[in-house]
């Protein structure tokens, strides 16, 4: 498969991309004879790798009260108030949420999503990438056992990740020292969040997820981005509709009010490659991964959902838009609704069996 007339962020010119068994064959500033897609000067970016979602947790609108002072007094609060809500979410089987948050992060763009929790049994062939190969502990404050956990024997060097400094008071910040002082062994640590993060505590870890979009919501706060990004790697996550708008461009132009586009690309493509061990990815170069992100408009700052123009997933066409349609083999694509993209697998089916059991909440699924 060729792609021509693209437009790279690092590159200039016009590029044509050459697609043989999943990975990237050919880039050349020339025009292959023959069949290709012209992009018309689109946009082409890596694979995107969104470091923090829970899958599962994708049919729950966002629940909050008020602003809290860490997510101990959040998850006291909502399952207090919100009981009902959360219950009526949690009947629907959870391969159905699983399946429907895989799906949100295609519709978003990303072609590698990274899951924590506990581990999720995915349906194969999935449209995109779950990763899973770490080793998940929810908090210092909500995980049972906790010292016991980080410091088992484990057979590999996966990273473990945890929620840390989610929180804008002195227990947010003094549960990232007892994390440290209890990482008996140095094992590799990945923290979310890190609202509370101190310079000094973030040399402490391999890299830090960013949840701005989260961070707001129930703290009215988030981490201090720019001193901590001195000492560690940052890394994009979008969380959960738990807690953040399902369109994660949304988020996305949150983050950039804290930092540049040039510096926020490298938290969405190669800094989670390097963190997560994702080292066919993260890049478009000749020998890596086909993962491709193409969009008409060419500003990570402007940039919506209606936007994209195709995804591509290990050499696989996994979503395009309608304007496309014509140029493409035909392939089992399904049209999403509202938005219209032609996405892999049977979405609608999938979306006509959750609201089976929605019973009238207004999950995202209704607004997507």
């Amino acid at each position: 498969m060729w792609l021509t007339n693209l437009h790279l962020p690092d590159k200039q010119g016009s590029w044509s991309l050459g697609i043989e068994d999943g990975k990237i064959a050919t880039l050349t500033p020339d025009t292959p004879s023959g069949h290709s897609i012209n992009l018309n000067g689109a946009l082409a970016l890596p694979g995107l790798i969104n470091s923090h979602d829970h899958l599962d947790f994708n049919l729950f609108p966002p629940l909050a009260n008020t602003r809290y002072a860490n997510y101990r007094q959040w998850g006291h609060d909502i399952h207090t108030t919100n009981k009902d809500e959360i219950q009526a979410i949690l009947k629907i089987p959870q391969h159905l949420r699983t399946r429907w948050g895989i799906y949100k992060n295609l519709l978003n763009g990303f072609t590698t999503v990274v899951n924590h929790g506990e581990y999720l049994p995915v349906a194969e062939p999935a449209p995109i990438t779950v990763f899973q190969n770490c080793y998940s502990l929810h908090s210092v404050g909500f995980e049972h056992n906790w010292r016991w956990k980080l410091n088992r024997p484990q057979k590999n060097s996966w990273p473990i990740v945890l929620h840390v400094g989610e929180g804008t008071d002195s227990i947010a910040q003094k549960e990232i020292t007892r994390l440290i002082r209890w990482n008996i062994f140095k094992k590799p640590l990945i923290g979310i969040h890190g609202v509370a993060m101190t310079e000094k505590q973030a040399t402490r870890f391999r890299a830090l997820v960013w949840c701005p979009a989260s961070n707001y919501f129930l703290l009215d706060q988030t981490a201090p981005i720019k001193q901590l990004s001195r000492h560690t790697q940052i890394l994009f996550g979008t969380d959960s509709t738990l807690t953040t708008p399902w369109d994660a461009w949304a988020q996305i132009r949150m983050a950039l009010r804290e930092v540049e586009e040039k510096d926020f690309l490298p938290m969405l493509t190669t800094n989670p490659a390097a963190a997560w061990g994702l080292t066919d990815r993260g890049k478009i170069e000749k020998g890596l991964r086909a993962d491709l992100l193409i969009t008409r408009n060419k500003s990570l700052s402007t940039l919506t959902p209606d936007d994209i123009l195709l995804v591509i997933h290990q050499g696989q066409i996994v979503l395009f838009d309608p304007s496309l349609k014509d140029k493409l083999p035909s392939r089992d694509h399904h049209q999403t609704s509202p938005n219209g993209k032609y996405v892999a697998g049977d979405i609608t089916s999938l979306m006509q069996e959750i609201r089976t059991y929605t019973n009238g909440y207004a999950s995202p699924l209704l607004f997507c």
